[in-house]
């Protein structure tokens, strides 16, 4: 069996440690988990390694945010991944900072990466693991503030929350994604 997890993000070093990029922080810590080196190819950056007998694809897409349904569509066909075995992991201004919300599907709510997979895949039924980011700040400066870098009080508790949401995706791997969500959700 082969799975596809996809951590959203924005390419280069002016993005690397932004509240948009933890899709990117959370596939680099599932690669590093399964010792796994992520390498370029087509529409970004893959790692593979293998979970509990079952074949992982980590991707970082660098395609920018607004164009990930692109790569996530190329590598779906490339390796013949079907969509239950999908996994999206992006930022949520809707959650509270680090809260875990893994779903079977939705709308994208906004969210740009989310909307570029669903225009792509031409559904909405595919499991996404959410991180919360919350959204403190003022009106009109939604961007600024999903492009700005962590605070000092959520920079202390990110490597744990970076920690759960990997363990997370690694379950959606064995468990399925009924059993994750009962043993995830909200913690």
């Amino acid at each position: 069996m082969k799975y596809l997890i996809v951590g959203l993000g924005n390419k280069g070093p002016e993005y690397e440690n932004t509240r948009h990029n933890i899709g990117f922080k959370v596939a680099e810590k599932i690669a590093e988990t399964l010792e796994a080196s992520f390498n370029t190819t087509n529409f970004g950056w893959m790692a593979e390694g293998k979970h509990k007998g079952r074949k992982v694809f980590i991707l970082k897409p660098d395609t920018y945010m607004n164009l990930s349904g692109n790569a996530v569509r190329f590598w779906m066909q490339k390796e013949n991944i079907p969509l239950e075995n999908v996994l999206i992991i992006t930022d949520d201004l809707a959650l509270p900072f680090g809260t875990l919300r893994m779903k079977m599907k939705g709308s994208d709510a906004g969210h740009n990466g989310l909307k570029s997979i669903n225009e792509m895949l031409n559904t909405q039924n595919y499991a996404r693991l959410r991180f919360g980011i919350s959204a403190d700040f003022s009106e009109g400066r939604q961007a600024d503030y999903v492009l700005g870098t962590w605070n000092e009080e959520e920079s202390e508790k990110l490597g744990e929350r970076i920690e759960k949401f990997a363990k997370a995706s690694l379950s959606f791997v064995f468990a399925g994604i009924g059993n994750t969500m009962s043993a995830f959700n909200g913690k």
